[in-house]
């Protein structure tokens, strides 16, 4: 049943914050910079021991600002829990403290929300902006007008039915990402949220978990191909213990592991989803039935990482021999399915295509360079005035 605070506030934006009191204002003012009285912001201040406190003062006067302060760190899903369970509204986005909410979201959502009678999630597009120093020591900043290139089953607005839907999640089995895996690109109900198994955000990577448990179990995603965010990725942020080949660290900063049995080394985002993919057959059994994790793929995908790890100076290709030497003889056959995987043989000639020394291009193609932008709020203002 809904409370009286509840039905006056159609949107909580969640932000869960990590020592990003560098990045911090410049969302906030993303969000709150608008007259919506409909909308609620709840920081969860994660210990911070960096300017973060100095700045959720100055935004004190916002009675639409509600701060919760965590004694001691949490781990990154249980502080995206603890915002998530001090907010009322309606309608949840999750956003990082790195992040930008473009002009006129709440707009757009209301719109789409009375148009569609009230979606379960309406998924959507953004921009990427990738801040000085997120990827190994380059200080440039970057930018991508897609933060997600979307199938051309994805190209206008419709809503997905369940067949679709479930095919996303059987791709997902075979280590294939036909969604953004961010909370920032969907606007979710809370009360369908609240009906998935287990709650909502839950290890290692919260995000992966509700998404694809949301697309097995709610009834109207809505999707828009339309960018209404920015995903940011900064030095604090998990992409860049990611792209710098420190995913250990990442790790140890959320708070997570992604461990179970035939874990390989490499890419622990790909080791997360192994995680996760097993979570969704426990708690959906019924829904993921004669679906099994493609374990060639999650090889053919590990050993793509250890390659990239050698192109970047990360692993030796001594190291990787040795890798490959220890692989299980059912591993190593699996891979001979490789020889037969055209998009393989794609992703291998574009690696190599490429020059060795430019790591930015190496890990993440179409990334466009900025010139004397240093802040996601100068790239917004840019962005806007140059289309």
């Amino acid at each position: 049943m809904k409370t009286a605070e509840t039905q006056g506030k159609l949107f909580s934006v969640l932000l869960p914050t990590r020592n990003g009191g560098e990045f911090l204002d410049n969302c906030i003012r993303s969000i709150l910079d608008n007259e919506r009285d409909d909308i609620e912001l709840v920081v969860s201040d994660n210990a911070n021991t960096d300017a973060t406190s100095q700045v959720l003062e100055a935004w004190a006067h916002d009675q639409r600002l509600k701060v919760i302060r965590q004694k001691t760190v949490l781990s990154v899903t249980d502080n995206w829990n603890a915002a998530l369970n001090a907010s009322v509204g309606q309608y949840v986005l999750m956003m990082g403290d790195d992040d930008y909410l473009l002009p006129g979201y709440f707009e757009a959502m209301s719109r789409l929300i009375d148009q569609h009678q009230q979606p379960d999630c309406i998924l959507y597009n953004a921009l990427s902006y990738v801040a000085p120093g997120s990827i190994g020591e380059d200080q440039q900043s970057y930018y991508g007008t897609k933060h997600f290139k979307y199938g051309v089953d994805l190209t206008k607005p419709q809503i997905l039915d369940a067949e679709f839907r479930k095919k996303i999640v059987e791709d997902m089995f075979d280590f294939k990402v036909r969604i953004p895996l961010n909370m920032q690109t969907t606007l979710v109900k809370r009360a369908s949220g609240m009906g998935i198994a287990g709650g909502l955000f839950q290890p290692p990577f919260p995000d992966h978990f509700a998404l694809n448990a949301m697309l097995l179990t709610c009834e109207r995603w809505l999707f828009s191909p339309e960018a209404f965010v920015v995903v940011g990725i900064s030095p604090k942020s998990f992409g860049h213990y990611v792209y710098s080949q420190k995913q250990q660290s990442g790790l140890d900063y959320l708070g997570i592991t992604a461990d179970f049995e035939g874990r390989l080394p490499g890419n622990e985002l790909l080791n997360g989803m192994h995680v996760w993919l097993n979570m969704l057959k426990r708690a959906y059994p019924k829904h993921t039935q004669g679906i099994e994790i493609n374990r060639a793929g999650y090889v053919r995908r590990q050993l793509y990482a250890w390659l990239m790890q050698c192109r970047l100076g990360a692993l030796t290709y001594g190291q990787l021999c040795l890798r490959v030497a220890k692989l299980p003889f059912a591993d190593k056959l699996g891979l001979l399915g490789t020889l037969m995987n055209i998009e393989s043989w794609r992703r291998l000639t574009k690696m190599f295509r490429l020059n060795k020394q430019d790591e930015v291009a190496q890990q993440w193609q179409g990334l466009i360079p900025l010139k004397d932008i240093k802040n996601i709020a100068e790239f917004v203002h840019w962005h806007n005035h140059q289309s």
